[in-house]
């Protein structure tokens, strides 16, 4: 453990005590990870509202209509696949570009640009008329998820 033990200068590790700003800082660096988290959970859960599905994968709810009961082959859709991955794909391939431009720009820039394309993508998929709207927003959230992730 570092508690007790010099540190560059006149720091020794441990003694410092635990501000508002820490705490903050710390919510805000859990919160990240949650709300990755809370997507997987609602993505799944959308996917499935009959009414999202007669939107924008009116295919899918046809299909779903007229198959019988089989729960491996419901949502048989490249689309719909592609909808769902798009944000976990994205937030890799950011993540690892992330890191450059944090040690570049620093933590609070890469968490402002992350932030940013997040807000691009709610509002994108909250306007989306299309499945590529769509697709396009979970791809911006994903971004700024990689980017927000990786330096919490």
């Amino acid at each position: 453990m570092l508690a007790g033990k010099k540190m560059e200068g006149n720091v020794t590790a441990g003694t410092r005590n635990v501000t508002v700003s820490m705490i903050i800082i710390s919510i805000v660096a859990a919160s990240a990870g949650m709300l990755f988290g809370y997507d997987i959970g609602v993505s799944g859960g959308v996917s499935t509202m009959e009414p999202f599905l007669e939107k924008f994968f009116p295919q899918v709810l046809k299909k779903m209509a007229s198959m019988e009961v089989d729960t491996y082959c419901l949502f048989d859709s490249h689309a719909l696949t592609l909808f769902t991955s798009s944000l976990y794909f994205a937030a890799m391939l950011s993540s690892l570009f992330a890191g450059r431009f944090s040690a570049y720009k620093g933590r609070k820039a890469t968490l402002v640009l992350g932030g940013s394309i997040f807000l691009i993508g709610v509002a994108l998929i909250s306007s989306a008329t299309d499945v590529g709207m769509l697709i396009l927003g979970r791809v911006c959230l994903g971004i700024g998820i990689g980017f927000s992730n990786q330096v919490t």
